[in-house]
């Protein structure tokens, strides 16, 4: 009997073992000492769990170095280029020349418009986003593709309040627009994405909060829910915000969220990014959801591929990454093949159920 007990517990291990914990990841490419993007295409195929990655930019090269590799992209269109596709014939080009090239040997998912534009643009060019975002649906249309989604990611800077989750709600200036583009995911079942970083909202008492280590946790008064992380706090604060002007049922998606490794604050540590990534992905991967959007897996993209050193910004910007340029990681978040996140981690930390238990 014990022998069978043994045997059982070993096949569940490497069951368990094989188990493929998936994640999307943001590949940024500001850097001078990046390898070739056949070769990271490669790596991320074959030596990680990542199934999903996020581009800054159409880089041919990139686009064409995922093929066949049944690794999803999101490309994404310059913020600079949103006012000129508005026009249909510019946008049938755009994507003639950007998209169909390599399509559908490359699994492109989601098309990116722009990045933060209400956050970054000017008052003319936010006036342009939804416009382009209507047309360049209808050229993928009529260019025959029709499984490809058109979105654009948020900061949380559209946010007017955020603590408590409940009484999440978004500025007046952007309510508008905000509306508009919450109709548009609607209406093409496109996901709305929004940019999460709980270390922007650091304190040293919300530390372990911020981090999903072990913490006394956040009751919202006006729900009764609690929180044990603040991840889950921002996102049912969008979720709130878009329920509240009538958009509770569009699907909410993560498209960039992480923590630096270093920077010039100590808030910047390899234990801390670790923490906060290698948490995060268990937490994602459980399928919990959040205390407003129970039982999903909400779609989710890492910040970033590798660090980028010449990253305009402080040393945090070029400190996001789970690799260093030479592929190897700069600390274990759970994301190779060959190490699982919760047996690294079990191992590295003294156990503590209350930390398994979120």
């Amino acid at each position: 009997m014990a022998t069978t007990k043994l045997l059982l517990s070993l096949l569940l291990l490497v069951q368990l073992a094989a188990t493929a914990y998936s994640i999307g990841v943001n590949y940024g490419t500001l850097a001078d000492n990046l390898p070739p993007p056949a070769q990271v295409a490669n790596f991320i195929k074959t030596q990680t769990n990542i199934d999903a990655v996020k581009l800054f930019d159409a880089n041919p090269d990139i686009i064409k170095a995922f093929a066949n590799t049944n690794i999803s992209l999101t490309i994404t269109i310059p913020n600079g280029d949103i006012q000129s596709l508005i026009n249909l014939r510019t946008a049938r080009h755009w994507i003639i020349d950007h998209v169909k090239p390599f399509y559908p040997a490359t699994k492109i998912k989601y098309i990116a418009m722009g990045s933060e534009v209400l956050h970054w643009g000017d008052d003319a060019l936010k006036a342009s986003l939804v416009p382009a975002m209507r047309t360049f649906h209808n050229a993928l249309i009529r260019e025959g593709i029709k499984d490809v989604k058109v979105s654009t990611p948020h900061s949380l800077g559209m946010m007017l309040s955020s603590d408590p989750p409940s009484t999440g709600r978004f500025r007046p200036e952007v309510h508008t627009i905000l509306a508009q583009i919450l109709l548009f995911c609607r209406q093409t079942k496109s996901p709305f994405m929004v940019n999460p970083y709980p270390f922007f909202g650091w304190s040293p008492e919300k530390e372990n909060y911020a981090l999903f280590r072990p913490n006394s946790g956040v009751r919202d008064k006006f729900t009764g829910k609690f929180y044990t992380n603040m991840f889950d706090g921002l996102m049912d604060a969008v979720y709130s915000a878009a329920k509240a002007i009538g958009f509770g049922d569009v699907n909410l998606i993560a498209g960039e969220t992480g923590w630096p490794s270093a920077c010039e604050l100590p808030v910047c540590s390899v234990q801390n990014a670790a923490d906060y990534n290698g948490n995060l992905i268990k937490h994602i991967e459980s399928g919990k959801g959040t205390p407003l959007m129970p039982n999903r897996t909400i779609e989710t993209y890492i910040f970033a591929l590798f660090n980028e050193n010449q990253k305009p910004g402080s040393a945090a910007e070029k400190n996001f990454g789970l690799f260093k340029p030479d592929m190897t990681p700069v600390y274990n978040a759970g994301v190779m093949r060959n190490q699982q996140h919760k047996y690294y981690y079990l191992l590295s930390k003294k156990y503590n159920p209350v930390y398994w238990s979120h």
